[in-house]
């Protein structure tokens, strides 16, 4: 992979350079729009030509009772670090809420494969890292679209790396490489498999794809900065695996951080 794989994403995000649409102005929150739009359509032909087509046969093989063990350990494992950040953010409640939720699924629950925290009134609270910078008052920087990872921001792609390295599954933590791999290649599975039909809706009612998903990740962003901030207007949780992000100086949505500055 390496230096064949580098090489291919470099290609994709400059042949991009030059893919901005023209005839409008262009929008302040993503000056790489150009890279950017290339990554998006490079991301896009990868997910069509092998993502896409594995989860759904993932979906189609694998009986439902399994996929939702999988998807309840893989959330499980993702509430560990939602507990620290929530504590990151002063969140103490929803910290010790979820802390509560990591204890009973994964004792209760059989290592998290049944979400029995939140059939006991203990909601999940999901926080990460680029999160907690932006509480701390860390500026979003310009819109990014990251390889095979999606939409981000500077800030957030800081975030997810750090998020990454702290993880309970990440390959620090596993030595064993195939074990490793395997969980890896199910847990990108799994994702894909949940946004299936996010991914339809969007083909069938995004005119400009791209623009859709820019303004509704950084929209998402700022709203959750503002909730963690306890700030009103902050969006509900939808729970969207992979897309539970947030955004300071970022969507068309009210008070991003630098106004408020």
């Amino acid at each position: 992979m390496n230096k064949k794989f580098l090489a291919l994403i470099l290609a994709a995000g400059l042949a991009g350079c030059a893919t901005a649409p023209e005839g409008r102005p262009a929008d302040p929150r993503d000056p790489l729009e150009g890279f950017n739009r290339g990554m998006y359509k490079f991301n896009d032909t990868v997910d069509r030509a092998v993502l896409k087509p594995v989860a759904q046969g993932y979906v189609n093989v694998v009986p439902s009772p399994v996929r939702s063990c999988v998807r309840n350990m893989f959330a499980n494992a993702g509430d560990v670090m939602s507990a620290i950040n929530s504590f990151l953010q002063n969140r103490a409640p929803d910290g010790i809420n979820t802390t509560f939720r990591v204890l009973l699924n994964t004792t209760m629950g059989v290592f998290g494969c049944f979400d029995l925290a939140t059939q006991n009134g203990l909601p999940r609270n999901k926080a990460d890292f680029g999160q907690t910078l932006g509480v701390w008052g860390v500026g979003s920087g310009p819109y990014l679209v990251l390889p095979l990872l999606g939409p981000s921001t500077i800030r957030d792609a800081g975030g997810t790396a750090v998020d990454f390295l702290a993880d309970p599954v990440a390959v620090s933590n596993i030595d064993n490489v195939p074990v490793r791999n395997s969980v890896y290649g199910l847990r990108v599975v799994n994702a894909r498999a949940n946004l299936l039909e996010v991914g339809n809706l969007l083909d069938q009612v995004a005119l400009d794809p791209y623009t859709f998903t820019r303004d509704a990740y950084l929209q998402r962003r700022a709203s959750l900065i503002r909730g963690a901030n306890g700030a009103e207007g902050a969006l509900p949780d939808y729970s969207l695996p992979n897309y539970d992000d947030d955004d300071d100086a970022a969507a068309p949505a009210p008070a991003s951080d630098t106004q408020k500055k």
